[in-house]
């Protein structure tokens, strides 16, 4: 109980320091709020999982390098595939998405085996379960919240049309 208040806290901070840090930029006007983001958000997700695995300093130390690779690849990998409106493919072109899926489905795969062997060097099965596990719910919890902002885009777009 007192993880699950932990880590609420935790996303909630997070995300009051984004929304600060974006109003800042764009008063700014210098930095490319895009690229800011996801770094920020990439060394918050670090910093939360440090913190989640309780890692020594050593162990952070060896951590942080090799998971900023692990999250450059597979960011790499996840944004291979670009998104097109379904409605107006064809199916030899559907067939090609279902394929390039399949492929990024395996690199994605590949490099998860690749730096679970170099996570294995200093974590515990245990502790790189947990890391993805955590890995898992901060994917979900950011496209439920980025659903909810698209959301409220559309709305504010309909309503201004009127």
């Amino acid at each position: 109980m007192k993880t699950k208040k932990f880590f609420m806290v935790l996303v909630a901070l997070f995300m009051g320091s984004q929304m600060a840090i974006f109003a800042q930029g764009k008063k700014e006007g210098k930095m490319d709020r895009k690229q800011f983001g996801q770094e920020q958000m990439q060394k918050m997700q670090c910093n939360q999982l440090i913190n989640a695995l309780a890692l020594d300093d050593a162990e952070t130390a060896k951590f942080k390098p090799v998971y900023t690779k692990y999250m450059e690849e597979m960011r790499a990998v996840r944004n291979m595939n670009p998104r097109a409106p379904r409605s107006t493919l064809t199916d030899a072109e559907v067939e090609q998405v279902i394929k390039a899926r399949f492929a990024q489905s395996r690199k994605m795969l590949d490099i998860r085996e690749k730096y679970y062997n170099e996570f294995r060097k200093f974590l515990s099965p245990k502790q790189i379960q947990k890391m993805y596990n955590m890995e898992k719910r901060i994917g979900d919890k950011m496209r439920k919240e980025m659903g909810k902002r698209q959301g409220m885009k559309k709305n504010n777009n309909s309503n201004s049309r009127r």
